[in-house]
């Protein structure tokens, strides 16, 4: 049996591959707020390891096998670039996300482990596509950018920081995965929902106007809307929210 050419089997290995990569995210976020090693003994004893997070478990299962059906499988290593890119990526925007809701914090070596890959990834596209590798690199440029002038305005405004410099890191390095114009959505979806989102939470006074709302999750949410929905229609609801729904009617 095969679901949008690829075979059945393929879709369970990539569930069970994405539950063993939901046990070890959760590890990750145990150990890198911590600054302790991730790769260690202590993986293995029980005791140190904790109680296993299922639902963690489960989503990252499910993205799995969601960027198989989208990315597919080929035949050639170049072809499966995209399939690999994001099932590397994955867990760590889980991890991101998880660690900056609870500690609002995105551990260096989580931001810096991303740019590695990132940048290993833009060398491989490079030899086969020039243009591909600049259009990532161009994207880290300007995640990275965009974010550190914000940051910078609202110290120099506000007098605190708009936001943190993980936040920062986070986009640079997302933009090698996401090139230019990925990343410029992902940057738009992210302040729509981080807006909405936090007038719903200031408006029911879950939050407080001088609380802090970690901005990690909403890059992270974004990031997965632009990875599972189609670019261009994206790009047209975006047009018709910051058109106040004028776009096309011109």
């Amino acid at each position: 049996m095969y679901i949008n050419d690829v075979h059945i089997l393929y879709y369970v290995l990539a569930g069970v591959i994405g539950v063993i990569v939901g046990g070890f995210i959760n590890w990750c976020n145990k150990r890198l707020p911590e600054y302790k090693k991730v790769f260690s003994k202590d993986i293995f004893d029980k005791t140190k390891r904790g109680k296993p997070n299922y639902i963690l478990m489960i989503v990252t299962a499910l993205l799995y096998i969601t960027v198989l059906y989208f990315c597919g499988i080929h035949s050639g290593f170049y072809e499966n670039l995209n399939l690999i890119k994001f099932a590397i990526l994955i867990p760590m925007l889980l991890s991101a996300l998880v660690i900056d809701y609870k500690l609002q914090i995105i551990p260096n070596r989580l931001n810096l482990t991303m740019f590695e890959f990132g940048l290993l990834l833009t060398f491989i596209y490079g030899i086969a596509n020039i243009n591909i590798a600049s259009n990532m690199l161009l994207g880290m440029i300007t995640g990275a950018g965009v974010f550190l002038v914000i940051t910078l305005l609202g110290g120099v405004i506000a007098g605190k920081e708009a936001m943190g410099f993980g936040d920062v890191k986070l986009m640079g390095a997302l933009g090698l995965y996401f090139g230019f114009s990925g990343i410029i959505v992902i940057s738009l979806i992210a302040f729509l929902l981080g807006a909405i989102i936090s007038i719903i939470l200031l408006a029911t006074k879950v939050k407080k106007t001088d609380e802090y709302i970690p901005f990690g999750p909403f890059i992270v949410i974004a990031s997965f809307i632009v990875l599972f929905v189609p670019f261009n229609s994206l790009v047209t609801i975006l047009l018709q929210v910051f058109t106040l729904g004028m776009y096309g009617r011109i």
